[in-house]
């Protein structure tokens, strides 16, 4: 990670962020507006980090995409005009998301994520992953890791989504409200009891939280006795991730529903022996979940979208409690839900 100059926050900016400020206050706005992020693939979820991102004030965003604009993005891509198929995901994205702040520094690059040299992805506070293969995921997770930088990853597959995050040993702080100490004479009366809370004053509070590597989190061995006791509760879209980042690795693409009857058969085979490897039963996943999984729904976008922006400006904001480390949105049920998932 680039060593970060102190961010100096210029009157204008001050009114375009008064609201953040107020929330997370003015040195949070700071750390966030040093901050470059780096965000690979400009499909739906893409663009829905990218809106909020660019809205809620970092230095600069990086747009990293080498695909083309298909009419299969319109269906979700609100940054990309319909007179721009065809185009450049991240070069067509561009005009409309500058627009959303001049403030921010918006970048784009046509390349293909795994041409990038070490010394690219250096230079970012942040790296936020979509689109993009198990392996690739894994090995910029080792990268950042290693190199001070956070790192985020997130997908949409139909009504399921996912976002990962791993901060490394992550130190944060928190508002609490301020305990206000028990006046003189009172340490051994019936008031010393009661716990004085002044709501109108608050203090931060330092804490430091640990994350797993992506590697960690999806190697765990749910064959042995003490993860089985955790099977119960873990989410079955965790495993529904781990057959939908094979049937990627095996495709080189997602499941598409003009393809509907060879992917969904594909999509059975690769449960088998996805969850087999994991040492957890096939019926885990029943074979519904093949109608579920083809295409990027729009609204699923927008709160997987939310969420992972959010945890990125949580991450480089240095503010609040940062989800550890999984969260699974299962838009069927509309119900989410955060998890930390690894070998312990």
């Amino acid at each position: 990670m680039v060593e970060k100059e102190e961010a100096v926050i210029s009157e204008e900016e001050a009114a375009q962020y008064d609201r953040q400020i107020r929330l997370w206050g003015l040195d949070a706005q700071k750390r966030l507006r040093a901050s470059r992020v780096l965000l690979v693939g400009m499909k739906g979820l893409g663009a829905e980090v990218a809106k909020n991102l660019i809205l809620a004030g970092v230095k600069a965003l990086t747009l990293l995409d080498h695909q083309q604009a298909t009419p299969e993005d319109s269906r979700s891509q609100f940054l990309i005009p319909t007179s721009s198929l065809g185009k450049n995901r991240a070069k067509a994205s561009l005009e409309r998301a500058q627009n959303l702040n001049p403030m921010v520094e918006v970048k784009v690059d046509t390349e293909n994520i795994t041409d990038k040299s070490q010394e690219f992805l250096a230079q970012f506070d942040a790296i936020c992953l979509t689109c993009c293969p198990r392996d690739v995921m894994v090995r910029i997770d080792q990268f950042c890791r290693s190199h001070n930088i956070k790192f985020f990853a997130g997908d949409v597959f139909g009504y399921h989504g996912y976002m990962f995050s791993d901060l490394g040993e992550h130190e944060f702080v928190e508002e609490k409200q301020k305990v206000v100490k028990v006046g003189p004479g009172e340490e051994d009366g019936p008031k010393a009891k009661k716990v004085k809370i002044d709501p109108n004053e608050t203090t931060l509070i330092k804490k430091t939280v640990r994350f797993y590597h992506l590697k960690e989190a999806l190697e765990v061995d749910w064959s042995s006795e003490k993860a089985k006791t955790c099977l119960k509760r873990t989410p079955t879209d965790y495993f529904l991730l781990q057959v939908l980042l094979k049937f990627r690795s095996t495709k080189a693409r997602d499941p598409l529903p003009e393809y509907y009857e060879e992917d969904s058969e594909l999509l059975l085979q690769l449960r088998s022996k996805v969850l087999d490897s994991l040492g957890v039963k096939s019926d885990l996943l029943t074979d519904e979940f093949v109608s579920s999984c083809f295409s990027e729904l729009a609204p699923v976008c927008a709160v997987v979208g939310g969420v992972l922006s959010q945890e990125i400006v949580k991450a480089l904001s240095q503010r609040d409690l940062p989800h550890n480390n999984f969260f699974f949105f299962d838009g069927l049920n509309s119900n989410g839900i955060v998890d930390c998932i690894g070998p312990k």
